[in-house]
Formats: C-alpha cells, structure tokens, sequence
C-alpha cells in the first residue's frame, strides 16, 4: 500500500472552511470552536448550510446535495488552505456519491480533518484523491472544545507536524500482540468501515497498512458483527498491523475480549486503547502515511510528518 500526498501545513493567515457534513451543529459550540481558531490564528470561513437541519429528517445536517455542496466549494476554493469538519453524527455515507470527483481532483490538495462519521470521507479522500487527511478532533465536539490535550496535538500537527511524528498512546496503551510492524495508515471508525465494505469505490483491502479503529455506543456483538464482516469482506487480508482506539459507551471488558478472539489469529501487531476516535484527549492521527507501530511501546512513528 504507497503512502498517499501529503497536503501543505498550515501557517498564520490560512484560511480554514467549516463545513458540516453529517449531522446538525449546535451554533454556540460552533462559535466557541470559531474562536479558538482565530486564536490559532486561522481565518475560519463558515459553509453557508452548516447551521442548517434537515426539515424531515432532524439528524442531518441539512439536505444532501446542500452538505455535499459546501464540502465540494470549500475543497475547489483555492483561497482554502484546510477543510475542517464542524462535527459527526450521521450523513457522510448519503452525500458521498454526489461529490464531483473529477473537479475535486483538480483542486489543490489542503487539510482535511474529522473523524467518526467523517471516515466516509477519509477513505473517499484516499481512493479517489490520493490525498492524506488527519482523524482528529472536530470544531463543534466537545473534546476540542473542553479538552486542551486533544486541541494542543491537533494544532501542532497542523503548524508544527515534524513536532509529533511520533505519536505516543500513553500509559493506557498495551500490546494485545506484540511485535513492531511498518505499513501505511488507514481507518477510522469501525461501524462507518463495515457499511461502506462493498460499496463503489470503497476500499478493497488492507494489505500493508496499520488499520486504525474505535467505535462509540455499541454494543459488544454489534461490534463483533462489524469486524467479522471485514474478515469475511477480505479488508483484512495482508493487514500489517492494527492500532485500536477508544470503545467509549461500549460494553467495557467484553470489548476486550472480542477483539483479542477477532483480530488475535491475524499475526500481526495489536495495540489496544492508542488514545484516538471518541475518548477524551484524542490524538490526531494522520491516514495516508507510512509509519511504524511499535505495539509494546504504544508508539506511532510517521516515516515523515503528516503535512508537508
């Protein structure tokens, strides 16, 4: 699997567009996030349907062709340095194929970043541009706005990123199958993987990569069903390595125990609770990049930082 483009770090001055494509934003968590890219010295610029709800189905954020709109103008705009998601919900998987592909191919890459139901997009990015994206915190949710952890590591892998080349778990992180392993990155939120697995233009296979993923508020055979459809899908099949993230409001220790049963007879590094996807202080982890996962140490080494 090739690492894919790596887009442009940001600088002071950078324009940074908002744009919402899942489910509705609250304004005030909107405008608090606003502030703090100000402070970051960021020029926010606010899609026009992001405060928007959909009139008949109140957990999206506004009509498909409106969200699938404001992604594409925002990411075609070559006054545009990063596109930067408002928040998740539900809603990526419905405007994904309104995208005009080969206009956003001729765009400029730039920053993309957001994560849970904006791993749609992550893995649309990868196949269809070839362009890496950050899985990290959103403008609107709650750990960029309240936790200072995941909002410091986020904006220093936009401005500063050969500072965090290497991504350290923590103290939590530990090694369901040890072992160091190189492969590029790729993943995200499991639920998100398994109902895109078979779709047009969806991923094929994992062969060579570190596959990232965490889920929220799903039960332990629920989350089983999931990762067995991509053993059975083939996504599984030459996979290097498999970095774990957060299970927030999942069934606790049963979690565990299924995926060390699902992943364990893979033979390949396994590393659980890395520190990313729904959990607070959540890393930013960059997809697209080759890297090395040292599972016993709970460490991420990027080949290269993840923004040029």
């Amino acid at each position: 699997m090739p690492a894919l483009h790596r887009p442009r770090r940001l600088v002071p001055g950078a324009r940074a567009a908002v744009v919402a494509p899942s489910g509705p934003v609250p304004e005030d968590r909107l405008l608090a996030g606003l502030d703090i890219l100000r402070g970051w010295g960021l020029e926010p610029v606010v899609a026009p349907h992001v405060l928007d709800t959909h009139e008949e189905l109140g957990y999206l954020a506004g009509t498909d062709a409106d969200r699938a709109a404001d992604l594409q103008r925002a990411w075609c705009d070559p006054d545009v340095d990063a596109v930067l998601c408002a928040r998740g919900g539900y809603g990526a998987l419905r405007m994904v194929d309104l995208l005009d592909w080969r206009r956003m191919r001729a765009a400029r890459p730039k920053v993309f970043v957001g994560y849970s139901d904006i791993t749609t997009l992550h893995e649309a990015f990868a196949d269809r541009l070839g362009v890496s994206t950050l899985y990290g915190p959103m403008v609107a949710a709650a750990d960029f706005l309240d936790n200072a952890r995941a909002r410091e590591h986020l904006r220093a892998t936009l401005f500063e990123p050969e500072t965090v080349q290497t991504i350290a778990a923590g103290d939590g992180a530990r090694a369901l199958v040890p072992g160091t392993v190189r492969g590029v990155t790729l993943g995200g939120c499991l639920s998100l993987l398994a109902a895109d697995l078979g779709s047009p233009g969806a991923r094929r296979s994992a062969r060579g990569g570190l596959l990232c993923l965490e889920d929220v508020g799903e039960e332990s055979y629920r989350i089983d069903r999931a990762v067995t459809q991509l053993v059975r899908g083939g996504l599984l099949d030459g996979v290097s390595g498999v970095l774990l993230g957060s299970w927030a409001e999942c069934d606790g220790p049963d979690v565990r125990n299924l995926l060390a049963d699902r992943l364990g007879g893979l033979g390949v590094p396994v590393v659980e609770e890395f520190g990313f996807g729904h959990c607070r202080g959540a890393l930013t982890v960059p997809l697209g990049v080759g890297a090395e996962l040292a599972a016993e140490d709970g460490s991420l080494r990027l080949d290269v930082p993840a923004l040029s």
